[in-house]
């Protein structure tokens, strides 16, 4: 495989100054020049993670950020209260690393929940410890939950997380259940020779547990840098990984900027009786860039237009510096209004961004 020499991100210094920041159009929304509008905000509460899934993370090593260089509640929530209340946003995910390692992940959510008019909150989060606090997070006001989970066998589930935790996974999601968070969407991520034969078993275990299963092709955002097109596992194989067992029919309802292609299931057996649904996020090879309505911001607060970008501008760094709302509206829109087409992946001059996922946020 090429070997390609990655840069690191360019971190953009932004100005304070409203009139000068941005002047690409007057409207108060997310816009940007392909007349896509950012509606979904993903915010990363932490770039660490208590396990150490090989397509994400190395297995040690790792250097984490400083905790004063993550943004607080509060600053967390006031990000939150610009984007609904100046452009729009009507769904906040929060998202790691891990975020349930946050402490004050409760608070968050509360003050998130307590905006008008409100969001629609969700949650990506491997679910250890979440038995213990669905709960709680229910009740503050998290609307929807993702686990990411990619096998319900022990051996292989230590063998790509790095860690023999499947239990307390297992655990995490009948809490999320009895908290009222149902039905719990699953994420997984299917690698060769590892666990995509898995993938028929994956989706009638999430079946039997009225659970919504979502494959994700793999990204090219490990930390090693070790990602291969060639191998990697596409969507037209998870279709035939799935065809001997299952029948697959695409849903009618609009898939609006939704990234997962959703199918209804039916077993070969009884192809007339649906069983439950199926989703798969093809981000490589069924790109959705055309339909994105993503803006993200990472755990230190800056802005990422898109998972593959190459630039961050840094708004936590002017909130701390006295930005006014009205001035961190005006870089976050000029961040956004100069967001790609899409992420270059078929381009032959495209490099894989340095952060891996969990830097990133998913």
């Amino acid at each position: 495989m090429r070997k390609t020499s990655l840069p690191t991100p360019v971190l953009r210094t932004p100005t304070l100054d409203p009139g000068t920041a941005f002047t690409g159009h007057s409207e108060d929304s997310l816009l940007d020049t392909f007349g896509r509008r950012a509606r979904d905000l993903r915010i990363s509460l932490t770039d660490f993670c208590n396990l150490r899934c090989s397509y994400c993370m190395p297995a040690e090593g790792v250097e984490f950020m400083p905790r004063d260089a993550a943004m607080s509640a509060e600053e967390i929530v006031r990000f939150a209260r610009i984007g609904v209340e100046r452009f729009g946003v009507d769904q906040i995910r929060f998202t790691g690393g891990e975020p349930l390692t946050r402490h004050d992940i409760t608070d968050i959510i509360a003050g998130v929940a307590a905006l008008r008019p409100r969001p629609n909150i969700a949650l990506t989060t491997n679910a250890i410890g979440l038995d213990n606090r669905a709960a709680k997070l229910a009740a503050a006001g998290l609307d929807r939950i993702n686990v990411s989970l990619d096998t319900v066998d022990p051996d292989t589930f230590a063998e790509i997380t790095r860690r023999p935790f499947l239990e307390r996974v297992l655990s995490g999601i009948e809490g999320a259940k009895a908290a009222g968070l149902d039905p719990v969407k699953i994420n997984a991520v299917l690698l060769p020779g590892v666990n995509d034969h898995q993938a028929p078993d994956l989706l009638q275990w999430c079946l039997d547990n009225d659970l919504s299963l979502r494959f994700i092709e793999q990204m090219p955002l490990d930390a090693g840098h070790s990602w291969d097109r060639g191998t990697m596992v596409t969507a037209a194989d998870v279709f035939a990984l799935l065809e001997p067992r299952f029948v697959l029919t695409p849903d009618e309802a609009p898939r609006g900027g939704a990234p997962a292609e959703k199918f209804r299931v039916a077993s070969r057996e009884d192809p007339e009786t649906i069983l439950g649904d199926v989703g798969i996020i093809a981000s490589v090879t069924r790109p959705f860039c055309a339909d994105c309505t993503r803006t993200r911001l990472t755990a230190e607060g800056r802005v990422r237009t898109c998972l593959f970008s190459r630039t961050e501008v840094d708004l936590l760094a002017a909130m701390r510096a006295g930005a006014s709302d009205e001035e961190i509206a005006n870089l976050w829109k000029g961040a956004h209004w100069a967001k790609l087409a899409g992420h270059g992946m078929d381009s032959d001059d495209f490099t894989q961004p340095q952060r891996p996922m969990s830097a990133i946020g998913g």
